[in-house]
């Protein structure tokens, strides 16, 4: 988009001000305390999550409960980054955030949630593998690739965040320095630009819109799959634990890319629904993944119950 300011170019940004979300001035404290708990509660429960897989046996060494872990320990850092900050806007406190802090944090964050993005689509691919090809899938999907394609995840992600906040702040910014959203992302930002943004809004639409439909898409084939495969079981419990296992996976996948989708394919958009749909999927998803994993899924279920049942014992003889 061609952009001209009466600015001038000598005038440099050295930091922004982050104009949060719209909110009644009455609600600040409630609010304040919403995304306070949370926080709180997305980090204990991804936290307990993570620990588990990691204490139990049984869950350490299988490729699904290794990816449950990397989503866990991704979820803790996503929302450290996010949700801190939003904190922040519900208190007295400056909102005012340096040049750099700004680009760090439109890098973790896009790094972080292409990571998560990636990590979405290989969770599919594994539940595809187990369950349309179970005989194969000790050999197809072993601990050692696993391992390989989550450092691949975390490589792509860091490229991409690399390259999206490099496009972004390598523009100018001499004019006005109020980011109008609750976090440093790209439309919000760019729209503060002193210059043609056409090519970073390309980019913007290529490499996060089209990446994370693409995604997606491969998510509903592979579950297509699935459920093509689970409907010939023939036993009712073998068919009902196969859509346990996948309808948490499906459920978590739904309210994360939606939401996102939503978002980066009207990268141009000023609607004011554009943030309560980036603070469910960045708030709020991060702290329904433990519940529905935990909840829908019987075997972290059991496993809590064995680390429990074994500190009691261990209490107990003491």
């Amino acid at each position: 988009m061609e952009k001209t300011r009466n600015t001038s170019l000598d005038t440099v940004v050295t930091e922004f001000i982050l104009l949060g979300l719209s909110h009644p001035p009455r609600l600040r404290t409630l609010l304040f305390l919403v995304f306070f708990v949370i926080y709180i509660l997305t980090q204990l429960g991804n936290l307990l999550i993570l620990l588990t897989v990691w204490a139990d046996p049984k869950l350490h060494t299988r490729p699904m409960y290794i990816l449950l872990g990397v989503l866990s320990f991704l979820d803790m850092w996503l929302s450290s980054v996010i949700v801190p900050r939003l904190i922040l806007d519900f208190t007295p406190a400056s909102k005012r955030i340096p040049f750099g802090g700004c680009a760090a944090q439109l890098y973790f964050f896009h790094f972080l949630g292409s990571t998560q993005c990636f990590l979405y689509t290989l969770m599919a691919y594994d539940r595809y593998l187990a369950i349309c090809q179970p005989l194969r899938y000790p050999t197809l999907m072993n601990g050692r690739l696993c391992t390989i394609l989550v450092a691949g995840a975390w490589v792509a992600g860091s490229i991409h965040g690399s390259i999206q906040a490099t496009l972004t702040f390598r523009l100018p910014y001499c004019g006005p320095n109020q980011v109008d959203y609750f976090i440093c992302d790209i439309p919000a930002v760019l729209r503060l630009a002193c210059a043609d943004t056409t090519v970073n809004e390309l980019v913007t639409f290529v490499d996060i819109g089209v990446v994370a439909a693409s995604c997606f898409t491969l998510i509903l084939l592979s579950y297509a799959n699935i459920i093509h495969a689970i409907l010939q079981i023939r036993t009712a419990d073998g068919r009902r634990r196969a859509f346990s296992t996948c309808g948490s996976h499906l459920t978590v996948v739904t309210v994360y890319y939606v939401p996102c989708i939503f978002i980066y394919l009207r990268a141009g958009s000023r609607s004011p629904l554009d943030g309560a749909v980036a603070v469910f999927y960045t708030v709020v998803t991060p702290l329904l993944n433990p519940l529905i994993y935990t909840l829908r899924n019987q075997e972290v279920k059991s496993a809590l119950k064995r680390i429990a049942a074994g500190r009691g014992a261990g209490s107990e003889d003491k």
